[in-house]
């Protein structure tokens, strides 16, 4: 089983790292750190581009995340997955047999998260693995 991750950096997913590592901890399973990377826009020479540096961004902000599991002791790997991230995550969690999928939350107020379509709140409705949401510090 493992711990999956959705971060991106932001500050409520610097939280949610602190959290899921010691929750993986806690259980002795393995992080998943996954960035979704799906790119603005429909097709062309700009998606390319685009797609590429939302990856790489995924890609440096992955690799913080995976010092400060291993300096906690905790084993991590990563995934940038070309999906929107709440698709990301549950395709990760499935084939990572997920104990529980771990988000950060922007503090948002749910109307705001449900028009949107916020990550927590699609994770929320859409995941069959369990969904621990961790709001950001006040």
């Amino acid at each position: 089983m493992s711990v999956v991750l959705g971060y991106d950096e932001s500050p409520g997913a610097a939280r949610a790292l602190r959290i899921a590592i010691e929750v993986a901890n806690a259980f002795g399973e393995r992080l998943v750190l996954v960035f979704g990377a799906a790119a603005p826009g429909p097709t062309g020479e700009e998606y390319g581009a685009h797609q590429e540096a939302i990856r790489q961004a995924g890609r440096t902000g992955l690799e913080h995340a995976v010092a400060a599991a291993e300096e906690s002791g905790v084993a991590a790997t990563v995934e940038v997955i070309d999906l929107k991230p709440a698709d990301a995550l549950i395709e990760a969690a499935s084939r990572h047999a997920a104990r529980v999928i771990v988000v950060g939350s922007w503090g948002e107020s749910p109307m705001r998260g449900a028009l949107l379509g916020s990550t927590p709140h699609k994770l929320l409705h859409l995941s069959a693995v369990p969904v621990l949401c961790v709001p950001s510090e006040v």
